[in-house]
């Protein structure tokens, strides 16, 4: 998401950067493309008048034009704006009394039943609590199944299904045992339609009203743009909604749904799925969204993500290895690929490192895709485990036999001795900084020759 806008953005600030003095007309001539840009992003045209206005107002301030660096504080009052809009960051709000009811509302296809999953996912490993799902959707067949199966998966409660409820019935049903069976949380997962109408929304409220949650949480499809905040809207002003959760925002969306939500209905966007993923649910911050908007990066992020999603055993293990001088092998760099997939494969994490919207052209023709990983894990894998304790004995014939073993070229095998080789160099030489910087820089050996310098 915002991949379009960040690029057009760029562009713009570049030209800005490279002027040593700046004029109103400059800043108004920059301003002018910004709306453009952000209007082609599909942001709301009221959205997009305030926030142009605003940054106008702040940035043709003599304190401003007459600075030594007027266009990097122009970006940096687009970016103070940026966050404004976006709104705070807000946490799932579970101040009451248990147990706490949490209603997920939305279209049907926008991933409501995936995100309460998610949401009682992260409720039970991030906050430790004792968390029960109930599907209200009695339409749509199987979604209560659904629901369950989902249960199973992470590990969390399901309301047994009992066919001929309504689904007020449910939801009262699902209170009461939270109640009886000492549960933190009940989310509450109604039914979607394809289009808003009255029936939903007299569904939805009579659910609302049965149940008092203290959540009601829209969850919107990010790649419907306008369409989403359009549904935002109906849903605030007929039942009511305390935030948003926007999904797919991994995908092609062009990120006006985001930029614009926050603004017209005044409901924080809460959390963002960022994948198919049962575990790939982000909390929004406002600040390190404008930063990648603005090509600035997500550093913080990238950090927690690796906190999170490094096995420590692994780099423990490897630690030691290179401690013992027992050198760097094949085993090892596998290692390093499937750590890199755990933290949301290559995308994702350029995604999060500064200035990678300026090299995105050669990005493409890198191709540095999870698809990349996988065939380069392929290849190691069809080595014997001689070869990859000791690659220096893996001459033409074997290159052969390993490139047809993994369905590659002899020639993308070459590719992965010499990432290896390098790598392996690379291990060598930071020996001396312990088990943190022997992670940090296997994950830069891994960038492709010329990008390495985020990681390293």
């Amino acid at each position: 998401m915002f991949e379009g806008l960040t690029g057009r953005l760029g562009d713009i600030f570049d030209k800005l950067r490279r002027r040593g003095a700046l004029s109103e007309e400059d800043v108004s001539a920059a301003l002018r493309e910004v709306r453009i840009a952000l209007l082609e992003a599909d942001v709301a045209l009221p959205v997009v008048k305030q926030f142009v206005n605003q940054v106008k107002e702040r940035a043709v301030g003599q304190e401003v034009l007459r600075s030594i660096t007027p266009g990097q504080q122009v970006i940096k009052i687009v970016h103070d704006n940026l966050v404004e809009m976006l709104g705070a960051g807000e946490e799932i709000n579970l101040n009451a009394a248990a147990p706490v009811p949490v209603l997920m509302v939305g279209l049907q296809g926008s991933g409501k039943t995936t995100s309460t999953a998610k949401i009682a996912l992260r409720l039970k490993t991030k906050e430790r609590k004792k968390v029960l799902m109930a599907s209200l959707d009695v339409r749509r067949p199987a979604a209560q199944e659904q629901l369950k199966v989902l249960g199973e998966q992470i590990g969390v409660a399901t309301l047994p299904i009992l066919m001929g409820q309504g689904p007020v019935d449910i939801a009262k049903r699902a209170m009461e045992t939270g109640r009886l069976e000492g549960y933190d949380v009940v989310m509450l997962d109604t039914a979607g339609r394809l289009a808003i109408d009255e029936e939903l929304m007299a569904e939805v409220a009579a659910v609302r009203d049965a149940t008092r949650p203290v959540e009601t949480l829209l969850v919107a499809d990010a790649m419907t743009g306008q369409d989403a905040v359009t549904v935002a809207t109906n849903f605030n002003d007929k039942v009511g909604i305390t935030g948003i959760v926007l999904t797919r925002v991994d995908g092609d969306a062009r990120g006006g749904a985001a930029l614009s939500m926050r603004q017209i209905t005044g409901k924080p966007i809460k959390l963002l799925g960022v994948g198919e993923k049962i575990d790939a649910l982000e909390p929004f911050h406002p600040d390190r969204i404008a930063g990648r908007i603005l090509g600035m990066g997500d550093v913080v992020s990238l950090v927690e993500k690796a906190v999170e999603t490094i096995d420590q055993e692994e780099a423990e293990k490897l630690a030691r290895k290179m401690e013992q001088g027992k050198g760097f092998d094949l085993d090892d760099m596998a290692a390093q690929f499937r750590q890199i997939r755990k933290m949301g494969g290559m995308g994702g994490l350029l995604g999060m490192l500064p200035g990678v919207g300026k090299i995105k052209d050669q990005l493409k023709d890198k191709k540095i895709d999870d698809s990349m990983l996988k065939r380069q894990e392929a290849i190691i894998s069809s080595m014997t485990k001689k070869e990859r304790k000791n690659p220096e004995i893996i001459k033409a014939s074997r290159r052969k036999r390993i490139a047809a073993g993994s369905g590659t070229t002899v020639q993308e095998v070459n590719k992965v001795l010499k990432q290896f080789e390098d790598m392996r160099t690379m291990m060598k030489q930071v020996q001396k900084l312990g088990k943190k910087g022997l992670m940090r820089q296997g994950l830069g050996a891994l960038m492709p020759r010329g990008l390495k310098g985020p990681f390293g």
